[in-house]
């Protein structure tokens, strides 16, 4: 089962900007000494903006992921051509948890695009010269989501200082890009 991202040994940049982050915003981060002790549980709603399903899930409670939901949000966040599933970062799901509470969002996510099959990707990439060929999404590293009620800007904005890897602004189609890559922005 996968440890809390805390645990995964991050580097120390991430650990120094998660710390400089909750210590101006208030906000105990999920990868920080103090949220990897804490028992409190960390939900996710989700809305496939293709399928139609939605989920709620608590992928992380007493101290430890829940194998359980990460299943479900595995399968929810499916390659929605091809119905493939793979595993889903667990950081990834910290990073977005975070972004949720800075930005005081209840909502569901609107996800469009979580992880893509090898297929998929290349398909993709053929259509359109901002597909990477090789993207964070076919590794389950990356999400395209939309919080709706917030300025696009500004869920761009809380995701790039959270600095938890790459983030990537597609105003033309409505959402924004977070990955658990290197940390960079397009």
């Amino acid at each position: 089962m996968p440890r809390d991202a805390f645990d995964r040994g991050y580097c120390n940049r991430r650990h120094w900007l998660a710390g400089a982050l909750a210590a101006s915003s208030s906000v105990v981060l999920p990868w920080t000494h103090a949220a990897a002790a804490s028992p409190v549980a960390r939900q996710l709603e989700f809305y496939n903006v293709h399928t139609g399903e939605s989920l709620t899930a608590s992928y992380w409670e007493q101290g430890h992921y829940v194998a359980g939901s990460l299943a479900e949000i595995d399968y929810m966040l499916r390659d929605y051509r091809t119905g493939d599933v793979h595993s889903i970062d667990p950081y990834l799901l910290d990073l977005v948890y975070s972004l949720r509470l800075i930005m005081g969002y209840n909502g569901p996510i609107h996800v469009i695009s979580g992880f893509r099959s090898p297929r998929t990707n290349a398909m993709l990439a053929q259509r359109s010269d901002k597909v990477a060929k090789n993207s964070y999404h076919v590794k389950g590293m990356a999400i395209d989501l939309r919080l709706p009620g917030r300025r696009l800007e500004d869920v761009r904005d809380t995701a790039m200082r959270l600095g938890g890897g790459g983030v990537g602004f597609y105003p033309e189609s409505q959402f924004v890009h977070m990955d658990t890559g290197p940390v960079r922005a397009w």
